[in-house]
């Protein structure tokens, strides 16, 4: 079996790779094991130099890893520019802090000492995402490396150059070299690795049943999981909301990535009296944007990463506005070649239907209008998503209410958009999945808390 890279803005196919066998698989896993036994010993200033050089590699590569994700997904360069960025500062971050977010905390009890230790559990297999196929693999890998596990990668089959490059980074900055390895395989072969008993634990960035699949097999086996599914966000427009700025904001965060990130806001739920004018300036923006090429420095709106995809999304348009929706912009695929949809708005949006039920992972806006705050809070947590949410009211403390307390998401922002940053715990909650990235939250998620009690 080969594993296909194929560029979505032409369709021509960049490199066909081997998958790797089972014994092979089982042979990288069997090494990062190996590495693990003496990794898990050294200090955090060693492991913390090591993790700076990644960072300095990252921004010195910047431009060589930008392009191949261009390349392989279809992110326009620039976006690819910042996405490497912010990998160097989750390393950076975790080189800096890992130590104090993992330091032995002493509790008072009727020992004579009594402490909690952190420690490393093992190996731990990432199954990966396309959409931002550098990020979403270091803000895991940053803090695990640094807690003092391996990782072993099982990242998207679109995209086997990047997941084939940031195991070199590593390599290169000086770590063991099987301290984190790519296991260039397809679907099919993750229950076996999840079954290894050198595995020991799992996490995931991806759809639902993909999230359910590892979940139900990783618990046949009593392993660790962290899930991180998907996400239909919704962005609360109040009758006081400054609309100038928010639309701004909300077209900006419908389409990072093309519209292909799980914290992208898809759901518009305004206030009936502030609709008529978010429809008219939000339609402005969208049709303002360039889609194209996303190698061009100009280009705001690449490719979606493969045609499936591309045409799920139309299905899902087209299912919509036969049920009741209005499109206000887009809605058709492109002429000529390449997997791009256009910028596309959504009105009237129900209940019922695929625009409200179901997450669009493409440049697709749904508005979906309400009479007041108590029914946008009610629509807005109409979903099976719990990701991410935000709100826009001139009156903070309102909206830090709302979010605070009335929201059913794990990460509430007031006035801007939903982002990750390595500095805040990061997850979601009903079927956006469980557990924690980043922060010093993350950082515990894949080590035993060790009570130590001594008499």
């Amino acid at each position: 079996m080969s594993i296909e890279a194929v560029n979505p803005a032409t369709g021509e196919t960049i490199r066909q790779y081997e998958e790797y066998t089972s014994e092979e698989v089982k042979g990288i896993i069997e090494q990062a094991h190996e590495d693990f036994l003496s990794w898990r010993r050294t200090s955090f200033a060693e492991r913390a130099k090591l993790m700076k050089s990644v960072a300095q590699i990252l921004r010195d590569d910047k431009e060589e890893y930008a392009t191949l994700m261009a390349l392989e997904m279809g992110k326009p360069i620039a976006a690819g520019r910042s996405e490497v960025e912010k990998c160097a500062w989750v390393c950076d971050y975790y080189a800096d802090l890992a130590e104090t977010f993992l330091k032995p905390e002493e509790i008072s009890t009727d020992a004579s000492k009594s402490f909690v230790m952190f420690q490393p559990l093992g190996v731990v297999l990432a199954v990966m995402p396309w959409n931002f196929p550098f990020w979403q693999l270091f803000r895991f890998a940053a803090p695990a490396l640094m807690a003092g596990n391996a990782g072993v990668l099982k990242h998207a089959s679109n995209v086997p150059g990047c997941a084939l490059a940031i195991e070199q980074v590593f390599q290169k900055a000086g770590f063991p070299e099987n301290i984190f390895r790519t296991l260039l395989v397809g679907s099919r072969q993750v229950e076996a690795i999840i079954e290894n008993p050198l595995v020991r634990a799992v996490t995931l960035t991806g759809s639902i049943a993909a999230g359910k699949a590892v979940a139900r097999k990783a618990g046949e086996v009593i392993k660790k999981t962290v899930l991180e599914l998907g996400g239909s966000d919704p962005y609360l427009i109040l009758e006081d909301a400054d609309i100038v700025t928010t639309v701004t904001t909300c077209v900006t965060s419908r389409l990072i990535n093309a519209g292909q990130s799980c914290i992208a806001a898809k759901r518009f739920v305004v206030v009936e009296s502030q609709r008529r004018q978010f429809e008219e300036l939000f339609v402005e923006q969208m049709r303002s944007q360039i889609m194209g090429d996303p190698m061009d420095e100009n280009t705001t709106v690449g490719p979606q990463a493969r045609h499936d995809l591309r045409d799920d999304l139309h299905r899902q348009v087209q299912e919509s506005i036969e049920k009741g929706a209005k499109c206000l912009l887009g809605g058709e695929v492109p002429d000529g070649k390449g997997a791009y949809y256009p910028p596309t708005v959504l009105t009237e949006v129900k209940k019922g239907i695929p625009a409200y039920e179901e997450e669009l992972f493409g440049p697709v806006a749904a508005i979906i209008p309400v009479r007041d705050e108590e029914e946008a809070i009610r629509v807005a947590n109409d979903t099976v998503f719990g990701l991410g949410a935000a709100v826009f009211t001139e009156d903070v403390e309102r909206g830090e209410r709302i979010a605070a307390t009335e929201l059913e998401a794990g990460c509430c922002f007031v006035n801007t958009s939903v982002r990750s940053d390595p500095r805040l715990p990061f997850g979601g909650v009903k079927e956006s999945g469980y557990g924690r990235e980043l922060s010093n939250y993350g950082i515990k998620e894949f080590v035993n808390i060790k009570t130590v009690f001594v008499k």
